[in-house]
């Protein structure tokens, strides 16, 4: 059965950090690229980062660049986005999610994933 589950969200003050992950499993995660996307209230979901299958490659979108890092650990099977430095426009429900690739790329491209979580919500607030 194929799985997908994340972790880490809370509540935390404008200016912390968060580590979320997202442990896989019923698939081999090393064929896939991994991306996190985060949906807040009203609004669509969107690309925040992605990684490679390898760990070679990754993207973050401008409003994440400097403060989010993504990174993974396929003996572990677990992709991690560590958050810094948060805001409280980054208050959303946080999804990861899965692409098999044959190359070492990735795109922050909600229609073309194959596998989600259900996400974990982070809040950003005092």
């Amino acid at each position: 059965q194929v799985q997908l589950v994340e972790s880490g969200g809370g509540l935390v003050q404008p200016g912390g950090s968060l580590r979320l992950s997202c442990a896989a499993s019923g698939f081999p995660l090393d064929s896939y690229a991994i991306g996190w996307f985060r949906q807040a209230p009203g609004k669509e979901r969107e690309g925040v980062s992605c990684i490679s299958k390898n760990g070679g490659y990754t993207y973050s979108t401008d409003s994440v660049k400097g403060r989010f890092t993504i990174s993974r650990d396929n003996a572990k099977t677990t992709v991690y986005l560590q958050m810094n430095s948060l805001k409280p426009e980054d208050t959303a429900v946080y999804f990861c999610a899965a692409r098999r690739r044959v190359d070492n790329v990735c795109f922050v491209s909600r229609n073309n994933m194959d596998y989600w979580g259900k996400g974990t919500l982070v809040t950003v607030s005092s």
